[in-house]
């Protein structure tokens, strides 16, 4: 095999995107709907849902929610019907959660981002994982955050989510490598894209400083001075996915251009 057909992943591959309808979940299942893989997105939004379909109708489009266990028990269901097993899973739901300080945030609100970010991610893998043991190219890939390496100040649950996916993935690794599974953790940056843009619009406002200073202030805590894209987080994941990527397991890769701090 040429090292130019190591980095890219073989073609059929049978690979579940959560959250795949929009945002960087939508970004990964492209990427590997070009490259050849059998494709499943799951979503909440139905109408993000029939767009993808639209752009890609080949793709099978579900949608679950993976805070609720018996969606999830039936999105693997027809992931094995549909599909006849699993090769790739890409955790990527989650949610941004309350931005308040620990003693103002709501026990409903702490709940529901536990419940999305770190135990949807717990569902898929309960769910996924006898699938993944029937494959030969068996993997596993979180979507955690930058905020899984450093602190975020009035984001507890969020950064608290973000950081026990990086430990569940590290535990993961070790149970399931010796049945050749590989399992991995992608920790997004800053990305750019119209929901950043409206993060730095509000912020400029409650500030009283313009856009263009507080997109400044954002870039000034990246060493690469510069945002990364959706894109670069679903190329990090078709390398994992290649013979390239045969012997890399256990890992938290920050995909950020080095985000230095968060506030």
């Amino acid at each position: 095999m040429s090292y130019k057909e190591r980095l890219c992943p073989q073609a059929g591959l049978r690979v579940l995107v959560t959250a795949g309808a929009s945002g960087i979940g939508s970004a990964i299942a492209s990427a590997f709907v070009e490259t050849g893989a059998r494709v499943h997105i799951c979503d909440m939004d139905e109408a993000a849902l029939a767009a993808f379909r639209e752009r890609f109708p080949a793709v099978q489009a579900t949608r679950a929610d993976v805070a609720n266990e018996k969606q999830v028990a039936a999105l693997f269901e027809i992931q094995g019907a549909q599909f006849g097993g699993l090769d790739v899973l890409v955790n990527c739901a989650g949610i941004a959660g309350p931005t308040a300080g620990v003693d103002a945030i709501a026990e409903k609100d702490w709940q529901r981002t536990i419940d999305v970010n770190l135990g949807g991610q717990y569902r898929c893998l309960h769910y996924g994982v006898p699938l993944l043991r029937e494959s030969k190219n068996a993997n596993v890939i979180c979507i955690s955050s930058v905020a899984g390496r450093l602190g975020l100040p009035f984001r507890t649950p969020y950064s608290a989510t973000k950081w026990g996916i990086v430990g569940m993935v590290q535990t993961l690794a070790m149970e399931l490598g010796p049945e050749d599974i590989r399992v991995n953790a992608i920790l997004p940056g800053i990305v750019e894209g119209p929901r950043m843009d409206g993060v730095i619009r509000a912020r400029a406002e409650m500030a009283g400083v313009t856009e263009a200073a507080m997109r400044e202030d954002y870039l000034k805590r990246i060493s690469l001075r510069r945002m990364v894209t959706a894109d670069d987080v679903a190329l990090t994941c078709l390398f994992l996915c290649s013979p390239a990527g045969h012997n890399i397991s256990g890992q938290a890769i920050s995909v950020d251009g080095n985000v230095e701090y968060l506030k």
